[in-house]
């Protein structure tokens, strides 16, 4: 009952992901990302295991691909999952189980890949890539922000979702932008008011924690 994104910006490498969900607390469980590294998604039947497993294996070199066939051959309960992988030079990879049996897809994209499953079409992911590609000079929190509004006008998912997150990765070790919204009628529309709330101070707060001789604000 998801449908989701990750994606890269060539521009300026940053890397993340952007979920939604009829169930409660999605960020939890489903999008992982590491700066130059790569970024995952495992949903279906989650695995939230496959998460960091992927980035490590990411982190050794392996590709996309090589890392949604590593991951697959290594998990016995594959025939439930469902992957997204993009790697730090924009490769992507995705992998439905074939225990899925309710409308599922994967697409990708330049610079990007979108999975779902338990949706009313399969479109959905369609559409969400081509709302990513639409625009590439976007910041990348807004051009998944955008495809995540286009999953849901093609058709989203059967149950009104609930939660939703958004991560952005950079140059640090810790996130650009890690955004939730955990229970809510209007999670897509919700996540994207806060990402336009937080925008105008991600770059303030990384330089808070990298430079703060040069930060703003109270001291």
């Amino acid at each position: 009952m998801t449908f989701s994104m990750v994606g890269r910006c060539a521009r300026t490498g940053m890397l993340g992901a952007i979920v939604t969900t009829s169930s409660i607390a999605v960020g939890s469980r489903c999008p992982y990302a590491r700066a130059k590294v790569g970024a995952v998604l495992t949903q279906h039947r989650t695995d939230p295991t496959l998460g960091p497993t992927g980035l490590e294996l990411l982190a050794k070199g392996m590709s996309a691909q090589e890392t949604v066939d590593a991951l697959v051959k290594s998990t016995p309960h594959h025939g439930w999952r469902q992957l997204a992988v993009i790697d730090a030079k924009g490769r992507t990879a995705h992998f439905s189980g074939k225990n899925i049996t309710s409308v599922h897809a994967g697409i990708t994209g330049k610079d990007c890949v979108a999975v779902a499953n338990i949706v009313r079409t399969t479109d959905v992911p369609k559409a969400m890539v081509s709302a990513f590609e639409a625009d590439p000079a976007l910041p990348l929190a807004t051009r998944l922000c955008r495809a995540l509004h286009a999953g849901e006008d093609a058709g989203g998912e059967p149950n009104p979702v609930t939660s939703a997150a958004l991560l952005v990765v950079h140059e640090q070790s810790f996130p650009y932008v890690d955004l939730r919204v955990d229970d809510h009628p209007e999670p897509i529309i919700e996540i994207e008011r806060l990402w336009g709330l937080y925008e105008p101070k991600a770059a303030e707060y990384v330089i808070r924690a990298c430079d703060p001789d040069r930060a703003q604000g109270a001291s």
